[in-house]
């Protein structure tokens, strides 16, 4: 039975040769098979074109062959000999076994040693000329006086090419049952059979304007480069090799999102009528606070949006307490003054049910009918929804399940984008004849990143936040400083304030050795036995939970001990110092995320950061950004920088393409040429009838979510 894939055809009967593609699942490929294909599979590698472009982290250079004399102990070092001796020792305790190999040259003798690999012995033949590339070792016991441990080795004889040394390596990151060794060999035979396939698919006038080189020549250059030696360039990624590869993801990814912008942009949407004197009037006037001139700026772009025929694709981020929720209502109420519903789509049934408690109780003495839809949702709800007698639902992604029909779907906001992709928003828009859409975040967005994502939106940054708002007083404490941290707790509860103490986990693991919530809040109300002590968790039914934040608003909780939960969603202005618990444990966003529950009043605030050493360098990095600024763009270029594009949001943009060798911090002129090319090219050639190549290429990078040119 024929089993196809791309241009591959198994089994075939023809006396052709099967055709190769980029598409050929790699196990087909000379040098793989079924086994090491598997094992391929760990790294992402399925096809050929995927280990065609599985580049390599980095770069040695061992071009520069020394004599065994010239060797420096300490040194990673290349050198040449013949073979003078081989043998295999065998350890008296552990029975393992030892190859030794003695090369030596007119200036002196190198012994190296190679663990549970006897099998070489048979390669080494008495005056074999060889290729060493290794760390040098002294070792003035042994009589030889230099050393190797599991060095690379090339035999020379009559081949014409080396791989491993005597030329600038390529590092590729391995897996467990295939080495860097064998996979730098899969590699040049793969590049050297198959890389004629490599199709060119840039117009050739954006090549000329932006000095790019071939794409066939960076594939080879960026694997193995022969023509380019500067191997800071290499390891910085910034080769031409690298431009080139550079230059084409971001074009890649941004022609995708600069058509989707088009298609958007092509479909008639909802005109929707603005009054200032209804529903909206109603409910700023009832705010018992002052709109920021952000919020007010955001809100005109909105509404501008909305009263356009065309669908919004808006996206609005700012710091935590920017008060993007009040924009959000305000965008909602737009809606159901115009007869249409709207909802609200959050990642979390937490974060789900803090929105609904919010939203419900502003919008109380509106008589708006809001709802709340998760998976544990019981009762008549979809029967309302499809009724139209909710007007606005608050749900997290059981929104786009197929049972969920709307009446008339004319807004949905989608919470905290990062977690859902392009593909669920789409799905989200399907629930419509093509509703406004609304995406916040209360990550901000450093300005490259927002280009790379978010480049089919229209975006709007609240950078402003509510008068009165005092920046958190934030220090690092460890263990032995707890008496200080105390001081503090009894401090702040002397004056009538109100604290929160948040723990990275709700049981004790031992395999982490985290402190726990539970024995946290027991431990405090030891601590604390005149004030009143309670916990707040994931796994509390939703009652429990919603009870347990009520009292603390209310000031009947003096202590609120917690998990992560508290992230988002509760307002408590008497709430002036938190303490964080394991904080070298938490992603620098998530701290700051935390940190903005306080702060909310008009007295000094106190965010502690107790921490446990020893850290990593990227932990010691987060504490010393928490305690140098309370700026979230400030924090979310640090972020940036610590953690790389690729993880930024801790979960891939679902539907975006990856970005491999690309970096948008060091990048960032490269994504700025590449971004103008590719949304001029989408503005003239909206089909790509020129370019045949790049609209496949494109295709098969968006995984054929791009419509719009199809033809």
């Amino acid at each position: 039975m024929n089993s196809k894939n791309g241009n591959y055809v198994q089994g075939s009967t023809s006396d052709s040769k099967p055709q190769i593609s980029e598409d050929t699942p790699v196990q087909y490929i000379k040098g793989v098979g079924p086994a090491r294909s598997k094992l391929l599979d760990k790294l992402g590698i399925k096809t050929l074109g995927n280990l065609l472009s599985f580049f390599p982290w980095r770069y040695e250079d061992r071009k520069n062959l020394k004599t065994i004399g010239g060797l420096m102990p300490g040194s990673q070092e290349t050198t040449a000999g013949r073979v003078v001796s081989s043998s295999v020792m065998t350890t008296p305790r552990k029975r393992m076994k030892i190859f030794e190999l003695v090369i030596a040259d007119d200036t002196g003798q190198l012994k190296c040693r190679w663990f549970n690999q006897a099998y070489l012995k048979k390669y080494f033949p008495k005056d074999q000329k060889v290729i060493l590339s290794g760390m040098v070792k002294g070792n003035p016991y042994s009589g030889f006086g230099l050393e190797m441990d599991n060095p690379d080795f090339e035999l020379i004889g009559n081949e014409d090419t080396l791989v491993h040394t005597a030329r600038i390596v390529p590092v590729y990151n391995a897996t467990e049952g295939i080495s860097v060794k064998q996979l730098r060999t899969l590699m040049f035979h793969t590049i050297a059979t198959y890389a004629s396939i490599i199709t060119e698919y840039m117009p050739e006038d954006i090549m000329k304007r932006n000095n790019l080189r071939p794409l066939r020549w960076a594939v080879r250059e960026a694997h193995f480069p022969e023509e380019y030696s500067d191997i800071t360039a290499l390891n910085s990624m910034v080769s031409p090799a690298h431009r080139r590869l550079v230059f084409d993801e971001f074009f890649l990814l941004e022609l995708g999102l600069a058509f989707l912008k088009k298609r958007e942009a092509l479909k008639k949407g909802i005109s929707f009528a603005y009054s200032r004197n209804g529903l909206t009037g109603n409910f700023l006037h009832a705010l018992p606070f002052h709109l920021t001139s952000a919020q007010q700026r955001v809100i005109k772009e909105i509404v501008s949006d909305m009263e356009r025929p065309l669908p919004m694709n808006r996206l609005v981020h700012g710091d935590v307490g920017c008060g993007k929720t009040v924009v959000a209502l305000h965008s909602m109420l737009i809606a159901v003054e115009n007869g249409y519903q709207a909802c609200l789509m959050a990642p979390t049934e937490l974060l789900a049910e803090q929105h609904f408690i919010n939203i419900h109780r502003m919008l109380d003495t509106l008589g708006i009918n809001v709802s709340l839809l998760t998976s544990s949702s019981r009762g008549n709800i979809l029967e309302e929804i499809s009724e139209g007698s909710i007007q606005i639902i608050i749900g997290t992604h059981a929104l786009i399940q197929e049972q969920v029909r709307f009446r008339k779907l004319g807004l949905a906001i989608i919470d905290e984008q990062h977690r859902f992709g392009v593909v669920q928003r789409a799905t989200l828009r399907s629930k419509g004849d093509n509703p406004d859409i609304l995406i916040m975040t209360a990550t901000p967005i450093p300005r490259t990143l927002a280009l790379t994502l978010y480049g089919d939106l229209d975006i709007s940054v609240i950078d402003e936040l509510p008068a009165g708002r005092k920046p958190v007083i934030t220090k690092v404490f460890f263990p032995s400083q707890k008496d200080r941290i105390h001081e503090r707790i009894n401090d702040e509860l002397s004056k009538g304030r109100q604290i929160y103490i948040v723990y990275p986990l709700i049981e004790e693991s031992e395999k982490l050795d985290l402190k726990s919530a539970i024995e946290g809040a027991e431990a405090m109300q030891k601590k604390y036995p005149y004030n009143s002590v309670s916990l707040v968790h994931g796994k509390m039914r939703h009652d429990e939970r919603e009870n347990v934040m009520a009292r603390f608003k209310t000031g009947d909780i003096d202590i609120l001990v917690a998990t992560t939960v508290i992230e988002v969603g509760i307002d408590v202005p008497n709430a002036s110092l938190m303490l964080i618990v394991h904080a070298e444990r938490f992603g620098l966003a998530q701290l700051h995320q935390l940190r903005g529950r306080i702060g909310r009043g008009t007295y000094d605030s106190f965010c502690l950061l107790m921490a446990y050493p020893p850290f990593s360098e990227d932990g010691k990095s987060r504490l010393k950004a928490m305690e140098s600024t309370a700026d979230g763009f400030k924090i979310a270029e640090e972020d940036l920088a610590i953690r790389g594009p690729g993880d930024f949001f801790g979960t891939r943009q679902s539907g975006i393409p990856d970005l491999r060798i690309a970096n948008v911090i060091r990048d960032i002129k490269v994504l700025e040429r590449a971004r103008n090319e590719a949304f001029t090219l989408a503005e003239t050639e909206p089909e790509l009838k020129k370019y045949p190549a790049l609209k496949e290429t494109l295709d098969k990078k968006w995984m054929g979510r791009l419509e719009l040119i199809k033809s």
